[in-house]
Order: C-alpha cells, then structure tokens, then sequence
C-alpha cells in the first residue's frame, strides 16, 4: 500500500485540524491579561469601561479587589497596538474625583499600584495618549 491510504489521509487530516484548533484558541486567549504582578488573588469588580480615541477603541479599563485594596487595570486592545506605537497608558483608581495610586506606562496592560480604599466608593480610570490625542474611561462606581 502507498503513503495515500484512506489511513494516510485521515491521519492527516486529523493532524491539520488539530493545527487549526490550537491557532484558534491561542488567538482567542490574551497572553497574560489581566494577571495582576503585586497580588496573585484579585476579583473584577464592577462594570469595564472602554477608553475609545479618534473613534477607535483602544483599551479596556477594570477594577478588581484583594490583598486588602482596590486595584485599577488598563489592557490596550491588539487591533489598537496593530496600528498605533509610542501611546501612553494610565491607571488609577479614583475616589470622590482623585486619583489615588497612579501609574503609567507604555505597554500592553497597565495595573496601578493598589489603594487602600476597599471601605470607600470606587471606580477605576484609564486613559491612553496618542500624540497630542488623550482619551479616558471610567468604570461603574463601586460601594
């Protein structure tokens, strides 16, 4: 028998969708979105808010919970990074209209460096600068 058996062919064939099926869930799961560095036990709280600049949505904004404080995350979207570079990321948690733990930087998420606020209302901010372009988002507040 010849290497173009009906075995062959099915063996290949298995062998291709199984290629296929990895490609498509390696595409649908972030790399690492959304793994806080300063506390490995945290919970999304409240509502994403969607920070959108020159009518494209650039990121997602989150609030989370845990090791005792409140912690603001800012992911900016692939199609976004696909066709901007040199942006600006911000995150904070902001309560009563202040910021209260601030962080920025240039990459693909950003998580702010935790408040000590889990007794009062929150939401968490972000934003992303492009050039001379800013825009914002917040989430829903939270009691």
């Amino acid at each position: 028998m010849s290497g173009n058996t009906i075995l062959g062919r099915i063996t290949g064939a298995v062998g291709t969708t199984a290629l296929v099926l990895a490609g498509v869930f390696a595409m649908a799961a972030p790399a690492s979105a959304e793994v806080n560095p300063y506390c490995s036990s945290v919970t999304k709280i409240g509502s994403t808010g969607y920070v959108t600049l020159d009518g494209e949505t650039a990121a997602s904004v989150k609030q989370f919970k845990g090791c005792g404080q409140n912690w603001a995350y800012t992911y900016v979207w692939q199609g976004f990074r696909a066709d901007h570079s040199g942006y600006r990321v911000c995150t904070s948690i902001e309560t009563g209209g202040t910021l209260r733990d601030l962080r920025c930087g240039y990459g693909v998420e950003t998580w702010s460096s935790g408040a000590s606020t889990l007794s009062e209302c929150t939401r968490a901010v972000g934003s992303v600068t492009l050039g001379s372009a800013s825009a914002d988002a917040r989430t829903s507040l939270r009691c």
